[in-house]
């Protein structure tokens, strides 16, 4: 269940060095990018969470699933650095995690749901890397909005991941900062190129686990 293992695995038997760092940097702003998400009335109640999950491409793909997912934006945060791009984070000196901001219905699905999501779809015992994305902005992180979230965060962190990791959580659970929007070629990223390498070894696995265990609350 180790997502690390699955992309060993991938790279004996395909000889492909994936990693989320040299499939971007290999990207242009020119990539193509479908728009998924509708325009949120005023009146509708809404929560945000943000997750730091290893590389922002996979945790996109996976959370916009599910029902009652608004809007699920890629970004930075976390770091020190005022408007960082993808190359700044990417040095590791700016203190930033790629992070997916989730705009979420509560009534449809709630923040509970959200984390156990989370735990399921990447290695939260990995410190500062997923798979073959290594560095402080692959770290794994809980970015809360209110006392609430940070308790239902630590609660989750000690009843529901163990669950499901049988290794020490390294997790950090802190205050959610100043959000960065990312570069306009990182949306959508596994929608628009889905034969793309990366996606195939690496998000397509995550996004097909979810699908799998969360049959109950994807969308049609």
């Amino acid at each position: 269940m180790n997502p690390g293992k699955i992309l060993v695995l991938s790279l004996a038997l395909f000889g492909f060095s994936a990693s989320c760092t040299s499939q971007k940097s290999s990207e242009s702003a020119t990539s193509r990018s479908l728009p998924t998400d509708q325009p949120i009335p005023q009146s509708m109640l809404t929560e945000t969470a943000t997750f730091g999950a290893g590389c922002f491409w996979c945790t996109e793909a996976v959370f916009q699933e599910f029902k009652g997912v608004l809007k699920v934006e890629s970004g930075y945060m976390g770091g020190s650095m005022a408007n960082p791009t993808y190359r700044d984070v990417c040095t590791g000196n700016t203190g930033h995690a790629e992070v997916t901001r989730i705009t979420f219905d509560p009534n449809v699905i709630s923040y509970e749901d959200l984390l156990e999501i989370f735990w399921t779809t990447h290695d939260p015992t990995a410190l500062n890397r997923q798979g073959a994305d290594v560095g402080t902005q692959y770290r794994s992180a809980i970015f809360y909005y209110s006392e609430a979230q940070r308790s239902t965060a630590e609660k989750s962190k000690m009843e529901v991941a163990p669950k499901i990791w049988d290794k020490p959580i390294v997790k950090e659970i802190v205050p959610a900062s100043e959000f960065y929007s990312a570069e306009e070629y990182h949306p959508d990223y596994f929608a628009n190129n889905p034969d793309a390498g990366y996606c195939r070894i690496v998000i397509s696995p995550k996004v097909q686990k979810a699908r799998e265990k969360f049959a109950d609350k994807l969308k049609p």
